[in-house]
């Protein structure tokens, strides 16, 4: 059974920079394509980045081009996203997830509903001075 742990998160000021991890257990990694997403209070869950089984493919929701890297490392069983010029409206739990696929080249930050089967519990970041 895929287990995924997220880390990383805190409190950072306008403009700073934070590191997020996703450990996964339980099954390699590299089988899987995985994604960040965020929920802010009030606010519908949102696809944030994504990159594929082979690490080719990345994609980022228009909000954060440009500022966030998503990256992976099979080896460490772990996917990173990298966040700089950290906003304030980038405040929100951070969660990881996972899907299976035989594609090794596709990912998707609006997948379709049920996409990604397994979650993490999230990692709160916060943006604020």
């Amino acid at each position: 059974q895929l287990q995924l742990v997220e880390s990383g998160g805190g409190l950072v000021q306008p403009g700073g920079s934070l590191r997020l991890s996703c450990r996964a257990s339980g099954v390699t990694l590299e089988d899987y394509r995985i994604g960040w997403f965020r929920q802010a209070p009030g606010k519908e869950r949102e696809g944030v980045s994504c990159i594929s089984r082979s690490g080719r493919s990345t994609k980022y929701t228009e909000s954060v081009k440009g500022r966030f890297t998503i990256s992976r490392d099979d080896a460490k069983n772990t996917v990173y996203l990298r966040m700089t010029d950290l906003k304030p409206e980038d405040t929100g739990v951070y969660i990881c997830a996972a899907a299976w696929g035989p594609s090794p080249n596709i990912c998707s930050v609006t997948p379709p509903k049920g996409d990604y089967a397994y979650w993490g519990q999230g990692t709160q970041v916060t943006v604020s001075s």
